[in-house]
């Protein structure tokens, strides 16, 4: 018998590699029928398909897995199936580490990623695990630029309609997704629909990965780029239109302590809500779909992170409303940095973050052949002060001379029933020179009523990028750009860190890939930036420095940097505490050391340390993230940041505690609950955002959500503040319908 498995897996491999030298060769996917899905994967039609030839991705590329694999694809007219016989040595080593939707880390998991479009450029990512437990992930960008916490590619917020279930026994775990056509959107031509495809198995207790096909870790998380993916084909795929009618009804109750006209103390005010709502969705055809909603309510959305900022530069929240979250990806209209034309947390939100009420709105995305087409309008209601406004955003881009090119351009509008006004235009462009060389062009120009400008002859009102990359990890790497940022540009549906400079940046980097030894890999980096004023041509800041970075072998990673900072203020710089830096030239050296344990690891912990001088002091900053996988039932994670500076010739001294304690509970896959509490020194604020999700079925869910502000410095302020800052409790019943019709040929 082991000489027949022998046999068997060196002929599998001799095949796979024959495939694999087809470049341009197509999977075809087979057809199934005859199958319960239930995740035990014992059928005599799974059977019947070949199994997919695995490789390790890490922590030895190339290798063969070291535990027996089983995976196969195939469909009907309704759905598209994955099924895994994950076998294992020591079922006693299978790691199940949570039963909350969308949190896999440190568990063994089953995932496929799908470019439906075949663009080489986004994808939807399916995972699950031993406990059947579901993760949907959107990418964006081919899972390039930024980095992964940053989220400037990976959309964790994107769910979808789909299903998994899995089982465990002696031999092993096994599970099948389900994934139905109506939730994925794609072109068919000439009777065919193609998409690229990527499956993976995680071992987590060895960190090992297994993937198909066979990607090489040329760049950070190749695994994730739909252009390394393996092309398949589906044939006689009947698209269906199909509508999601999602009502909600909310009732709740909040407590907000507000100061009294006379300025002397604070007045509790209660206030119940209830409100009803819907949001709908519509597939107009199979790749162009329309959202509606009325009376939009985002109540159940995750509580922004704390933060304290210590630079220049303005802070950037993530978008965490599901309403926006589907093929986001098409909004992104980047201007150097963290800049972009259109950010949808201007709708619906104020700058602290607060709320603003919304009629409603409707969103349309879809493709047409080479073109990428979407619309969005949306109408916020007044609050307070801030009068009623109107958002309109248009985008378009097109492929041009390969799948990984393209050319667009973006529109927004920004309305209010005050008579002011903002409209902003950009035209970018991504073009894939070489192989893995991408130059990026952006141009954007802002006008506001409130702004004098000339319209299209005033560089004051625009802002140009350009940026020329080279996206692969190993040897030689670099990154040039600049960006021209004039005073009055000001996108009224944008973000904006920085504006009135211009700015230069260059990184150059060669990285070693080891087959041996202790690293996967290793990067060193020189790099330097500066921003000059458009006026005088002054130098602003600047900063050079070199860096290197590592993975090693157990799939822990780090960074060693060290930087020289250049700072001319030209007006003072008011740090969170009171604290303000003074008019003048600063140069001073900054520190940085940083580690992360393997992110599959039960008990993990990363931690980066910066030290040096800062401004006409020193600051020395801690950060540590320990996160514990303690049952399946129950995990937390803590994130500490300690920063501490003294500035001696003005006797300021800055001592800043920021703590995010996250705990999840999950008593099975329906019934859980996500408890955000954090603590802001410099803010004297101690925040709680507690959901309790029972989650019926896929689009029905009941949510109760408690979050709580309360003072933790009453007695510095006159007069003295309340104990309790703001208080709510809020009861969410969302309910999906949905109409299927299946189109004729």
């Amino acid at each position: 018998m082991a000489l027949k498995n022998k046999f068997i897996l060196t002929f599998s491999i001799i095949a796979f590699s024959f495939v694999r030298a087809q470049s341009d060769s197509l999977f075809v996917v087979p057809r199934i029928n005859d199958i319960i899905f239930d995740g035990v994967v014992d059928e005599a039609a799974w059977d019947a398909i070949p199994p997919l030839s695995m490789v390790q991705y890490e922590p030895n590329a190339g290798a063969l897995p070291t535990e027996r694999t089983e995976i196969r694809l195939a469909y009907d007219d309704m759905y598209f199936y994955g099924s895994i016989r994950a076998f294992d040595t020591d079922p006693s080593g299978i790691r199940a580490t949570s039963l909350y939707r969308d949190k896999i880390s440190g568990s063994d998991h089953f995932e496929i990623l799908l470019d439906t479009y075949n663009d080489n450029e986004t994808g939807y990512v399916f995972t699950t695990t031993p406990t059947g437990l579901r993760n949907d992930l959107e990418i964006s960008n081919d899972a390039t630029g930024g980095t992964i916490s940053s989220g400037s590619w990976l959309n964790r917020d994107f769910n979808t309609f789909w299903d998994a279930e899995s089982t465990i026994t002696k031999d092993g775990w096994f599970a099948e997704i389900r994934i139905p056509f109506s939730s994925l959107r794609f072109q068919e031509i000439n009777g065919k629909v193609i998409m690229g495809l990527t499956v993976q198995r995680k071992v987590a207790r060895k960190l090992e990965r297994l993937v198909y096909p066979a990607i090489p870790p040329k760049t950070n998380f190749a695994f994730l780029r739909p252009s390394l993916a393996q092309k398949i084909v589906f044939t006689g795929i009947k698209p269906s239109k199909t509508l999601y009618v999602t009502p909600y009804v909310l009732g709740g109750n909040s407590i907000a302590n507000e100061l009294n006209s006379a300025g002397t103390g604070y007045d509790k005010k209660s206030n119940f809500d209830a409100e009803i709502g819907a949001d709908v969705k519509f597939s107009i055809t199979n790749n162009v779909t329309a959202d509606f909603t009325i009376n939009t309510d985002f109540a159940q959305a995750e509580a922004d992170d704390q933060l304290v900022n210590l630079t220049r530069f303005s802070l950037f929240f993530p978008e965490k409303r599901q309403f926006f979250q589907e093929r986001a990806s098409i909004f992104d209209f980047r201007t150097g940095g963290l800049s972009r034309l259109f950010f949808s947390r201007r709708i619906g939100l104020t700058s602290n973050g607060q709320q603003v009420p919304i009629y409603g709105g409707i969103r349309m995305i879809g493709r047409m052949k080479t073109w990428d087409l979407a619309f969005l309008d949306m109408q916020t209601k007044s609050l307070d002060t801030l009068p009623s406004e109107n958002f309109g955003v248009l985008r378009v881009r097109r492929r041009i001379f390969n799948k990984n090119s393209f050319v667009g351009g973006m529109f927004t509008s920004r309305l209010d029933a005050n008579g002011n006004k903002n409209f902003a235009y950009g035209i970018d462009g991504l073009i894939r020179i070489f192989d893995d060389d991408y130059l990026t062009l952006q141009w954007a120009q802002s006008f506001d009523s409130r702004i004098e400008n000339d319209a299209f002859n005033d560089f004051n009102s625009g802002r140009l990028a350009l940026e020329l990359n080279r996206r692969r990890r190993n040897g030689f790497g670099y990154t040039v750009g600049t960006i021209l940022s004039g005073p009055n540009y000001n996108p009224g549906v944008g973000f904006l860190d920085r504006s009135d400079f211009k700015y230069g940046t260059a990184r150059f980097s060669h990285t070693w890939l080891n087959k041996k030894g202790p690293f996967i890999w290793h990067k060193l980096e020189m790099l330097g930036n500066a921003y000059i004023s458009n006026g005088e041509s002054t130098l602003l800041s600047s900063e050079y420095g070199t860096e290197w970075t590592f993975s090693r072998r157990n799939i822990d990673g780090g960074t060693v940097s060290v930087k020289k900072v250049y700072e001319n203020l030209l007006i003072a710089l008011p740090l969170a505490g009171g604290i303000n830096i003074p008019i003048g030239t600063y140069e001073f050296y900054r520190y940085l050391g940083s580690y992360s344990m393997a992110v599959d690891k039960t008990f993990r912990t990363s931690a980066e340390l910066e030290i040096g001088s800062f401004y006409d002091g020193w600051l020395n900053s801690l950060s540590l993230s320990p996160s514990w996988y303690v049952s399946k039932h129950f995990q937390l994670s803590l994130q500490y940041s300690f920063n501490y500076g003294e500035f001696s010739e003005r006797d300021d001294q800055l001592r800043f505690h920021v703590a995010r304690l996250n705990l999840g509970t999950a008593l099975n896959r329906k019934l859980s609950t996500n408890a955000l509490v954090q603590y802001n020194s410099a803010a004297d604020l101690f925040a709680a955002n507690v959901r309790f999700r029972y989650n019926f079925r896929e689009g029905q869910d009941l949510w109760v959500v408690f979050n709580s502000g309360t003072n933790t410095n009453r007695n510095d302020y006159i007069p003295k503040l309340p104990s309790i800052n703001s208080q709510s409790i809020l009861v969410k019943y969302i309910h999906t319908i949905v109409f299927a019709r299946q189109q004729k040929e």
